[in-house]
């Protein structure tokens, strides 16, 4: 099986999260690994190639190819993991448009600009794996989260365009949909809605775990795994499907 070894993989939001632990797991798998974010500390604990960049920008998208192709090579793998959450966002007629803004350029924007970048590349050396990180809240919205709700499902649309353009060069696009996964976002969510709530951060995680067959709630690396498959050679014929990881929940 060859999988990921050798290829070159771009993995963005790589310095936490389900970021860093897709990011550790391809290059344990022999992927050559660039990561990338704004927070330079975190990238810097990775251990592996890193580039800071502002992901919600153009340029900062075009930087992080750039930086990838120029260190390691063409890029054969583009791992859209990075993202704002909505801990912050109110009921949508209280929603500030800036919040709405920064969300859709961070979220949607940048992994078009991405994905627009090394598709030519793949389109020419007919191989290529684009997975993107949306949520189940890109199939079933959240209360107060317009914003991140909608560019969850806009990220569905862009990976299954980019299945259909560049499905007959060898290329294939997949997205993973995470439920509750207790990563430092989530930490932040959980915060806010017990401090509304009046409850501890704890009893948020318990209800959020009860939602699930097993009780608990996904982790970082059950994530990592399935984006690990999906970026390999071995994943051929899977493309253009939203695959959820939330332990059989619907959220």
């Amino acid at each position: 099986m060859a999988g990921v070894e050798d290829r070159i993989a771009l993995v963005t939001g790589a310095g936490r999260g389900i970021g860093r632990a897709v990011a550790d797991l391809l290059a344990t798998r022999g992927a050559r690994v660039m990561g990338a974010s704004r927070s330079e500390n975190e990238l810097a604990a990775l251990g592996l190639a890193y580039t800071v960049a502002d992901l919600g920008t153009p340029e900062g998208c075009a930087l992080a190819v750039t930086e990838t192709e120029s260190r390691l090579g063409p890029i054969d793998i583009l791992v859209c993991n990075h993202g704002i959450g909505s801990a912050h966002e109110r009921v949508i007629w209280e929603q500030d448009p800036k919040t709405w803004n920064e969300t859709m350029q961070v979220n949607l924007d940048g992994p078009f600009h991405l994905s627009r970048l090394v598709l030519r590349g793949m389109v020419e050396r007919h191989y290529g794996r684009l997975v993107y990180t949306s949520s189940t809240s890109g199939l079933v919205a959240e209360h107060a989260g317009s914003a991140y709700t909608a560019s969850k499902h806009g990220l569905i649309g862009l990976m299954r365009s980019v299945a259909l353009d560049a499905g007959t060069h060898g290329i294939t696009a997949n997205a993973v949909l995470p439920g509750w996964v207790r990563t430092e976002m989530a930490e932040r969510s959980a915060k806010t809605e017990a401090e509304e709530r009046g409850i501890t951060v704890d009893q948020v995680w318990q209800e959020r775990a009860a939602m699930y067959p097993p009780g608990r709630v996904a982790t970082p690396q059950e994530v990592a795994e399935m984006v690990a498959f999906l970026a390999s050679e071995e994943s051929s014929g899977v493309s253009g499907e939203a695959i959820r990881v939330a332990l059989g929940s619907v959220w």
